[in-house]
């Protein structure tokens, strides 16, 4: 993969939103279709698709009940390849999964409209009304809540629960739209965008289990390590953060109504507590390599002590910092007198769940190009984010649903669904969105990765300030919603 800076990653992504998605060149779309075609005439033995999905996660199987409940494209042949096997859950399970999103009102409209929301809700899932967040520097805080916390502001729900009612979705789909399990994909072929007579016009698919078949759009919903995109060629931006995440199902020390979501900034990384039920919560404490595996090796006990004082301990603040920002608030409490949220007190930790605790490395990455000729990334195949925002699943629900509209309306006009025209809209309008979103969580993440005092006394006055103005908060939710 290509190392670039960062500055470069926001110079491609913005600067190829910048390109009318009525006025692109002949010249363009022809130079982002090349590449190596095979030139074999073995067409009519394999089966065409008009799409298939390669990936059956959380986001594939939601771009395959999307398309495939979709009336303008009824008819069409749809395909959805998972390498794993099918994943059934005839009853939830008695302990939580470690492997959680942050489900958006925004991604609860997409999952009530494939029919998934319903199966979900029945399962298990946790709603949010209030998110607070803290610095451990300074003490100062933000609230996020809708209309006095009358309306959810998200839900936590396992990523299995997820997949399992998609799963369950995809069996009540019509037979055009077909799933194929355990299917393992080892080679792509590519067609150009203008083909020799003797050329395979379409996307070919070739399946460890020797089957091939071909498509005349390939969706790339294969996961941040996507074959779709490293065997096209497309640049990919990426670095490490230097970080692992540590995660656990948290038993908290008395029962609570539990709704609201808990994120303190340490500064060696943001730790988060989400609620599960009212008796549970998942734990994402993003920290230096070594100090994960130092939490791993702690018995439940001390584990336990450590997350409570990662949460309450004021060890990292200092008198110079609350005296200003205790100023700060007292003028900004002048000129907006009933601005601000009260602030409230985190539950307490009691144990863990049973073997929940695990890490995973920590990095951001972003794909210079969502499409090629006849190919569209989606989720974390064309970005991947830091999880201190929660917004990982929801891009990917996104592409998913600006995707359909676009494929949709190509199909009732009766285009080419995998010609570029089109595909660039899909290109433009989800950079325009992702690129923004994933600037603002990497300048989150360095933000709060020091207490050098200048920087402490820069966030602790800006977050005060953002705290005041209920209309700017709105706008961020609005946003962080989609």
């Amino acid at each position: 993969m290509h190392k670039l800076t960062r500055a470069t990653l926001a110079f491609n992504g913005l600067g190829r939103c910048l390109v009318a998605e009525n006025h692109v060149s002949a010249l363009k779309i022809h130079s982002r279709g090349f590449v190596c075609a095979q030139h074999v005439d073995d067409s009519s033995k394999n089966e065409v698709y008009d799409i298939i999905i390669s990936g059956g996660g959380m986001v594939g199987s939601a771009m395959a009940c999307s398309l495939g409940m979709d009336r303008n494209l009824e008819g069409k042949k749809i395909l959805l390849l998972e390498a794993g096997n099918k994943k059934v859950m005839h009853k939830v399970p008695d302990t939580y999964s470690t492997r959680v999103s942050s489900i958006s009102p925004g991604s609860a409209t997409l999952l009530t409209g494939v029919g998934a929301w319903e199966h979900i809700t029945k399962m298990r899932c946790k709603p949010y009304k209030r998110m607070q967040v803290w610095d451990a520097c300074s003490d100062v805080l933000i609230t996020f809540d809708k209309e006095d916390m009358q309306d959810e502001m998200a839900h936590i729900v396992e990523n299995d629960v997820v997949v399992a009612a998609l799963t369950k979705q995809l069996d009540n789909l019509p037979e055009n739209v077909q799933v194929k399990y355990r299917s393992e994909v080892v080679k792509y072929s590519w067609p150009m965008p203008h083909q020799p007579a003797h050329a395979i016009p379409w996307v070919k698919v070739m399946l460890a289990s020797g089957e091939s078949v071909e498509t005349k759009l390939l969706i790339g919903a294969d996961g941040p390590n996507s074959m779709v995109r490293q065997e096209l060629g497309i640049p990919t931006v990426k670095w490490n953060y230097d970080q692992s995440a540590v995660v656990a199902v948290l038993h908290l020390s008395e029962p609570t109504e539990n709704n609201v979501a808990w994120q303190r900034f340490l500064p060696s990384g943001p730790i988060a507590m989400l609620p599960l039920s009212d008796t549970e919560s998942s734990l994402v404490w993003s920290t230096s390599h070594q100090q994960a595996q130092e939490l791993l090796e702690l018995d439940e006990e001390r584990f336990v002590d450590a997350i409570n004082s990662a949460f309450w301990s004021n060890e990292n603040q200092s008198e110079f910092i609350e005296t200003a920002g205790s100023l700060f608030r007292s003028t900004l409490s002048a000129i907006m007198p009933s601005a601000g949220s009260p602030r409230q007190l985190p539950p307490s930790v009691a144990g863990i769940g049973p073997k929940s605790r695990v890490k995973f490395p920590l990095g951001i990455g972003h794909a210079s190009e969502y499409i090629r000729h006849r190919v569209a990334l989606i989720g974390d195949a064309a970005h991947r984010v830091h999880p201190l925002a929660g917004q990982g699943a929801n891009l990917g629900f996104g592409d998913v649903a600006c995707l359909t509209r676009i494929l949709s309306q190509a199909a009732f006009d009766g285009k080419d669904l995998g010609a570029m025209q089109h595909l660039l809209e899909y290109e433009t309008e989800r950079q325009r969105h992702n690129l923004p979103m994933m600037a603002a969580i990497d300048l989150m993440k360095h933000l709060y990765s020091t207490n050098a005092a200048p920087v402490v006394l820069l966030r602790t006055f800006g977050l005060q300030a953002t705290n005041m103005v209920p209309a700017l908060k709105e706008q961020i939710m609005a946003f962080a919603s989609k």
